[in-house]
This record gives C-alpha cells, sequence and structure tokens, in this order.
C-alpha cells in the first residue's frame, strides 16, 4: 500500500496528482485552517504532511502521531516547525530555499517603492476624489536613487535586493549573523558590513530579510526605531515577530521615520488594527513569493521532498540532521 500523506491546505490541482502517483492524498482543497486539533487529528495514520505556515509541528502534534516520519514546509521560512523536537522525533523537515528567491527580492523593491513614493497613499486620495489641481507639494517622498540602503538579514533574498541597487546607484549596507566573502560584497553592489546601530543610523530604506526565531524576535523596536531618520522608511519582507508592530504603529504615528512597508504581520492574518487608520503604511497580506511561476515552484520543491524522504532518499532541502531511513 502507499503510504497515506496529508497535504494541509489547497495546492495546485496537478501538484496533488503528482503526489498521488506515490502516496494515499488526503487533501484540502477547502482550504481550511485546521486548529491544532484538528491537524493532530488529521495526520493520524499519516507517514507524511506537506504543509505551510499556518501548521504548527510541535511537540505535542509530533508526541500524538508517532507513526509521522516527514513534514515538508511550502516555504522557506520555517518557523511553525520545531526542528528540535523533530530531531527527538526523528521526524524529517524540509522547505523550500532559493526558489522564491528573485520573485521575493523583486517584491521588496516594488513595496519599498510604493512606501517611498506614498502611492498606495496617492492612490486613495485618487479614488476618494480628491485630486482637484496638482500642487508642487502632493505626495512628496524620498527618492531611492543616490540613497542608503540598510538591509538587515543578507541571506540569498538580501543579496537578490542589493544586486538589484545598482541601477539606482546605492550605497548598500547590511547588517548579518556573519560577514559574507568579500566576493559576494562586491556582487551585491560593493556592501559593506556594518552594526545593526549604524546601518538604522545612516540609512534611508531599511529592509528587513532575515529568518524569524527567538533570537530575531523584534529585532526592530522602539530604540531601534529611533534611531533611525525621521525621513526614513522601513520594509519588511521576512517574518511578523520581527517588528514590534505596536512600537512601529507609534513611530508612524509620530513620524519618528516616514513611512514603513509590511508584507508580514504579529498574529497574521489578525494584524493590529491601528495599522488601518495610518496613511505612512503600505500593507500586504503575505504575497512577496506570489508569482504564478514561483508559488507552483514552491509547491513542486515540496513535492520533491516529501517523495524523497517518504521513499529513503534524502530530501533535497533537509532540516534535520539525523539519517534518513528507507
Amino acid at each position: 500500500m502507499k503510504p497515506g500523506i496529508l497535504v494541509a491546505r489547497a495546492v495546485f490541482p496537478e501538484v496533488l496528482a503528482r503526489l498521488a502517483e506515490h502516496f494515499e492524498v488526503e487533501s484540502n482543497q477547502e482550504d481550511e485552517i485546521y486548529s491544532q486539533q484538528q491537524l493532530t487529528d488529521r495526520l493520524q495514520g499519516k507517514q507524511g504532511a506537506l504543509i505551510t505556515g499556518s501548521a504548527r509541528i510541535n511537540e505535542q502534534v509530533l508526541a500524538a502521531v508517532p507513526g509521522l516520519r516527514m513534514v515538508a514546509n511550502m516555504a522557506v521560512g520555517y518557523d511553525n516547525i520545531d526542528t528540535a523536537a523533530c530531531e527527538r522525533f526523528q521526524v524529517l523537515a524540509s522547505n523550500t530555499p532559493d526558489v522564491l528567491n528573485e520573485t521575493t527580492a523583486d517584491f521588496g523593491w516594488a513595496l519599498m517603492m510604493a512606501t517611498a513614493r506614498r502611492i498606495t497613499e496617492a492612490e486613495h486620495w485618487l479614488r476618494a476624489g480628491k485630486w482637484t489641481k496638482w500642487r508642487y507639494d502632493s505626495f512628496i517622498g524620498p527618492d531611492l536613487h543616490d540613497s542608503t540602503l540598510g538591509i538587515i538579514g543578507m541571506g540569498r533574498i538580501g543579496q537578490a535586493i542589493a544586486r538589484r541597487s545598482t541601477g539606482f546607484q546605492m550605497q548598500v549596507l547590511y547588517h548579518n549573523r556573519s560577514r559574507l566573502a568579500p566576493e559576494l560584497e562586491q556582487a551585491a553592489n560593493q556592501a559593506q558590513f556594518v552594526s545593526k546601530e549604524q546601518l538604522l543610523r545612516e540609512s534611508d530604506h531599511v529592509i528587513l530579510v532575515l529568518p524569524y526565531s527567538a533570537a530575531t524576535h523584534h529585532t526592530i523596536a522602539g530604540a531601534e526605531l529611533a534611531l533611525m531618520k525621521p525621513t526614513a522608511t522601513l520594509t519588511n519582507i521576512a517574518r511578523g515577530g520581527i517588528v514590534d508592530d505596536q512600537a512601529l504603529i507609534q513611530a508612524l504615528r509620530n513620524k519618528t521615520i516616514a513611512a514603513a512597508g509590511l508584507d508580514v504581520f504579529e498574529n497574521e492574518p489578525a494584524l493590529h488594527p491601528d495599522f488601518l487608520d495610518l496613511t505612512n503604511v503600505v500593507l500586504t497580506p503575505h504575497i512577496a513569493s506570489a508569482s504564478e511561476k514561483t508559488r507552483r515552484a514552491m509547491a513542486n520543491c515540496a513535492a520533491d521532498n516529501l517523495i524523497a524522504g517518504l521513499s529513503g532518499q534524502r530530501p533535497p532541502n533537509l532540516l534535520t540532521s539525523f539519517p534518513v531511513q528507507a
């Protein structure tokens, strides 16, 4: 008999068909968000699961589903998976890096530019019928060209963002857990490794591209926002929780910084309602990787990992370190 798997969220039908060649598939094409108990119940008798960030794989789930052998996350971030618990329970875990780097970098630029140039604020004003004449100071915002870009988190996506800055003649500062090799700095528009404090003080546009963990929780909070220029923008395409949303709301109200562009939020999708009352923030619903080509690549990458792991081969994007069992 084929191993049983759970596909915990809706996915492209052709990916389900591909998985069905290898597994007995229980799918969730209705796209219900399972509670922790529902997820545990659905996983009973399953050897594998294809999940997204809405499914939290923790010690309680793993203890209740002893037959589970692998979870494949359809995302590059995996803060929804307790990898240490997976190690203890000998459950393989994987993610989908690389396939979304360029698409996410594109979106980071789109969100940063919309934030700096006040595009959504101007559109809402126009749609409200308020445009009756041109004014010299209408929706003035900061330039991106010839400015300083600060990137916090200089992994593959951060480097892709930096490469795009060349055409804007920007100076690039970055802060990371460790310094890049000189050749990578050169390729990333001669990016300069600096402290987080220096980056925040000197950057005109700060973009966050670092993974979420306990160590990066509230990397940007009130003290950090106070270091930034009052003309600066902050863009977050990483994960909610990296920014203290309440502190950011206060900073935007007080004009501590000029504007923010946010694709991710604490407690998403239940974002803080006070964001909706602010005109100097651009809000998008976690769509940085949302090109059709990339989302299909992510789904197929997760499927590749699951097929490999449950057939005794090493998944291409393995997060756990114990040996794969045939």
